[in-house]
Formats: structure tokens, sequence, C-alpha cells
């Protein structure tokens, strides 16, 4: 076990928040990883190990929690996803650009020594080079989220250069996994087909067949970014956010590879869903080589593997 210190883990419930806070404990011990969300957690969590409710939103709230534990690690995942975000997108700003900023402002005041904030291939946008998309390039996203995202790219490396505070972040793809339900984003069919492939023998898609997208299995992701926070602070070139990839493809591979499974499956495509639009914007593959280089970042999962692996698990 590492050395004992306070975690926070703000948005614990999410998709990423689920999985997140269970390797925490098992690393840091369970009295020291503090599950943090403004809803009550399932009853697995907040069973092993402490849990506040926190409003991002409410600094008063939020400032009583600082005291408390004094954390000496901060993840911020509290965020409003790409397709419920245009939903109400001054909500989503609000949250997504405040929250990060009164976080970022108690870190400092407490002397949090690391801070890990998430970023999103929504920060790309129409004219973003879609193959292999590199870390610098054109960014005009067309969504708030997407916006919101890249601002908070921008306030992070601000306060790391302006105020020295250790902020570290990945601009995730779609994310992939069988644990927690998926948190309103567009890249969420990638999680759908797999609940229905098993309950039902099909599947409409959202987004067209051809809809190529990058994205990852949940657990590249949570060890790509435990792996980032581990990394010595002398060897991040990146203190915006760092482009990250596993693997790309369109609804019509993954139908392909889910019937290696079930060979009954079908898949059909539905029209003029707004989140076509969205996922039209965003790159096809991602260059993550800086990582590669930085911190040593390695996929683990293929489209073969990841699909084994959900069924797997889904099934029981």
């Amino acid at each position: 076990m590492l050395m004992q210190e306070n975690i926070l883990v703000i948005g614990a419930n999410g998709q990423i928040g689920t999985e997140l806070v269970n390797h925490l404990r098992s690393v840091y011990g369970s009295d020291n990883v503090v599950a943090c969300d403004i809803r009550r957690p399932d009853y697995d969590t907040k069973n092993a190990g402490p849990f506040e409710f926190v409003n991002v939103l409410e600094k008063e709230n939020l400032r009583q929690i600082y005291q408390k534990y004094k954390p000496k690690q901060v993840y911020l995942l509290a965020a409003i996803l790409s397709a419920t975000g245009e939903q109400n997108p001054k909500l989503a700003w609000d949250l997504n650009m405040n929250g990060l900023l009164n976080v970022l402002d108690f870190c400092l005041e407490f002397g949090t020594r690391k801070i890990y904030w998430p970023s999103s291939i929504a920060v790309f946008g129409p004219n973003s080079p879609k193959q292999q998309t590199p870390q610098f390039c054109t960014m005009d996203p067309n969504t708030v989220y997407g916006i919101s995202k890249l601002a908070g790219e921008r306030w992070c490396e601000y306060y790391f250069h302006k105020y020295g505070l250790d902020i570290r972040s990945i601009r995730y793809p779609g994310l992939i996994s069988w644990k927690a339900a998926p948190g309103g984003g567009t890249t969420d069919y990638a999680i759908h087909i797999f609940h229905d492939a098993l309950k039902k023998g099909k599947y409409q898609s959202f987004l067209s067949g051809d809809t190529e997208l990058p994205m990852m299995y949940m657990d590249d992701a949570i060890r790509g970014t435990i792996e980032l926070m581990e990394a010595p602070a002398e060897n991040l070139t990146i203190r915006s956010s760092y482009n990250f990839a596993g693997m790309s493809f369109t609804p019509e591979v993954l139908a392909a590879e889910i019937r290696k499974h079930i060979p009954e499956f079908e898949i059909s495509y539905g029209e003029n869903d707004p989140r076509q639009a969205i996922a039209s914007s965003w790159p096809k593959s991602i260059d993550d080589s800086q990582a590669q280089k930085d911190w040593n970042w390695k996929t683990g999962f293929d489209l073969s593997r990841m699909t084994a692996d959900m069924l797997l698990n889904l099934k029981r």
C-alpha cells in the first residue's frame, strides 16, 4: 500500500468514478478514499469506505469537505456530458466550468498536492483533423460540453503555470464499461448495444453504421488515469490535457464482432438523431504519441478482447 493520504473523488457515482473509487481504495486503503457525489451511491460504494454528499457549485459545502479531510489528491469527475449538455447548455457550462474553478481554488487554499480532471475528444470539432488527430491542432468544438472542456484545459494549464498546481488531465475517447450505466454521452451506443444484444438479440443504433469514433475499454481508462497520476511530474510536458487512444470502430464493425459470439444478432439504424451531428464533428482516430512518450502509455484491449469481456461479464 502507498503512503496514507486522503483522496477525494468528486462525481464518484458516475461511469468512471464507480470503478476508479474501487481501484483507488485497493491501492490507498478504503478509509483514505472519500467518494463524493450529489447523489446517494449504491450499497457497495457506500459501505466500502467514506462517502460525502457534495455539490461542486455550493462553495460552503465544498469548503467543509476540504476542511474535514484536507485531501492531498482530488479527482474531479463531476460533469454533464455531450448529449445531455445540449438539452440544458447553461447548466452544463455552469457545472463543468464553475465546478472546476471552485475545486481548483480550494485545492490551492488547502494545499492539495495533485489534481486530476478529465477532458474529452469533444474538444475537437468540425475543422480538426479526423484521422490520427494530433495533440495540437485546430480545436473548434460545437457542443457546450466540448466548449467547457476546452476552456477547462486552458484553466488547468493556467493554474499550473500561475500557481504551480499539479493538475493532470486526459482527453478520454468514448468509454465502454459493463459495471456502471453510461452517463449521457454521444458514444453511449457502444454500451447499449451489448445489453440489447443479450436481452433482445437486436439493437437500433442512434449513430449511422459507418460512424467511426475513438473508443476505450474502461479497464484501460482506469489504468491509464492511475499511470498518469503516478508519473513523475518532471516527465509531463502537457499541462492542458493528453490525447489518449484505445481503438476506433463503427457501429457496423462492432456489430460484426458481436455476431462472432451471438450469430443471430441484428443491428438497425435510426434517423435524425441529434447525436449524429455531434459524432460527425469528432475525430475518427487519435494520435496519443505524447502520452506514450511522457508516461509510457500503452493500450491493453483491442476490439476482440473488449467484446468478449463485455459479453462474458454482462451474462453474469
